[in-house]
């Protein structure tokens, strides 16, 4: 049976080039090599698409050197990825594309949006999904409408920082200190921070607007930190539910890839009922956002009440060596190589309907 080319698309404009990195090597690892012919392309932190030859090129961090130029075509005709060098150009036929971009471009439906016009089969959501789960402004909004709890919050514009006292004014009428303060669009806590009042607020919106236009302030749940891998297309399956035990004061950037004694945890205990509560809520949110392949959709519960309040969803999740979501599924018995072949499978069906 002849093998089926598969590009597999790391690296990135956001804030989470590095993680993608990461996540990549895991998903390369546990790639069929009988089934499929691997071709990887880095994308830099300028935007240059690089043909790469190898994965020691990712471990060794040398792949920004590559003198191979990458271009995936919009053609639907075409459905190729186009190699160039010194000029000279050679053409490769794509049969699926494997996305491992967290963040900016990678997991906002832009470049799902490329797959689309290509007519090329890619793991993971859509564009609607994709877009509508990176901007946290508009998940907030579409979980309103389910009934499930999350904290309350204040939408606060870039263009609005002018007047810094309105914008305090806004957030104090709302909510209480202290606060938590994020970029509605940056992924793995980048630009996140805990404000205990109105000066570390200001300087808390101003890390923020650094990453994106649109900020949220949310009010602070004390409670556990958890989260649930969904996975699957028409037919959905949510996993058992992970604690995260943060090293940090929160689960930040640095608490989460480069923390040692941040911990996580794939057989936590709950109070009866809590863990199928946020299995069945996160696969409403799935449903709700129009998801398909794969999401992390984490909660807190809430210290004293027990009630589980959703924090966010992440269509890509990180796919590290410390990562829930492979984890997650790993306790269900799902080895990573499985995980990966079901999300490559799941591309083609999709596309096949």
């Amino acid at each position: 049976m002849k093998k089926q080319n598969i590009v597999v698309i790391f690296g990135g404009q956001s804030s989470e080039h590095e993680v993608s990195c990461m996540s990549v090597q895991t998903i390369l690892k546990n790639i069929n090599d009988e089934t499929y012919e691997t071709y990887i392309v880095g994308i830099t932190k300028e935007g240059k698409w690089l043909f790469v030859d190898s994965m020691e090129q990712i471990v060794n961090d040398t792949w920004r050197e590559s003198k191979k130029h990458a271009i995936l075509s919009p053609d639907a005709t075409k459905k190729e990825l186009l190699i160039e060098e010194d000029g000279n150009y050679r053409s490769i036929k794509v049969d699926v594309a494997f996305p491992v971009l967290h963040g900016l471009h990678g997991e906002d439906g832009t470049i799902q949006g490329l797959f689309e016009l290509a007519e090329i089969p890619y793991v993971g959501c859509g564009v609607v999904a994709s877009a509508v789960s990176m901007d946290k402004f508009h998940t907030k909004v579409i979980v309103d409408t389910l009934g499930i709890r999350q904290a309350k919050w204040v939408p606060v514009r870039r263009s609005e920082m002018h007047d810094m006292e309105a914008v305090i004014k806004k957030v104090e009428d709302v909510l209480s200190y202290p606060v938590f303060v994020k970029p509605a669009n940056a992924g793995s806590s980048q630009g996140v921070s805990k404000a205990e009042n109105k000066e570390q607020l200001i300087k808390s919106i101003e890390l923020a607007g650094e990453h994106d236009s649109k900020i949220l302030v949310e009010e602070t749940i004390i409670g556990r930190e958890i989260e649930c891998a969904v996975l699957g297309g028409e037919e959905l399956k949510a996993s058992g539910v992970g604690e995260v035990l943060a090293a940090a004061e929160f689960y930040d950037y640095e608490a989460k890839y480069f923390n040692a004694e941040s911990k996580t945890n794939t057989r936590p205990e709950f109070p009866e009922g809590k863990e199928d509560e946020v299995r069945k809520d996160a696969l409403k949110i799935f449903e709700a956002v129009d998801g398909y392949g794969l999401a992390r959709v984490d909660f807190f519960l809430e210290k004293d009440t027990n009630e589980v309040v959703f924090n966010e969803l992440n269509t890509l999740p990180g796919f590290t060596s410390i990562s829930m979501y492979p984890m997650l599924w790993a306790e269900k018995g799902m080895e990573t190589s499985q995980l990966v072949e079901k999300l490559i499978q799941l591309a083609y069906k999709r596309y096949e309907r």
